[in-house]
């Protein structure tokens, strides 16, 4: 059940950033609201399983640069993953596209972070 919430979190937050930042785009299974949701959810799932995965081996290459740039350098590591989750939906029936690294991935990332917090105060935790 935690990880379907978790999916929906990351859906949720892929579509506040599809919505406000106008370099990254969406394109989903059909123009009906059902496919819309079930591509959102889709894209989720890739999303959460590149953070499980490779984020944190990214993390743990990179904590000198992180820890001299006082964790800045985590931002940039998720606009990678993001950009990583545009690439890979190039392969899928969905897909999610990010113009570019610097404006569009830097931005998107900051506004699902945020989303993702917000949204994740409103849900039980296992092991809270």
């Amino acid at each position: 059940m935690s990880f379907l919430i978790r999916v929906l979190i990351n859906a949720l937050a892929l579509a506040a950033a599809v919505w406000i930042v106008p370099g990254i785009q969406m394109s989903p299974f059909a123009d009906d609201s059902l496919s819309v949701g079930l591509s959102y959810g889709v894209i989720g799932v890739i999303f959460g399983l590149i953070n499980a995965l490779v984020r944190p081996i990214i993390a743990l290459f990179s904590m000198p640069i992180t820890c001299l740039t006082l964790g800045l350098f985590t931002v940039i590591i998720n606009a990678g993953m993001l950009m990583l989750t545009s690439w890979l939906t190039q392969f899928t029936p969905v897909g999610l596209h990010v113009d570019a690294f610097w404006w569009d991935a830097i931005v998107g990332t900051i506004i699902i972070s945020i989303v993702s917090a917000v949204l994740g105060v409103f849900v039980k935790s296992d092991n809270r």
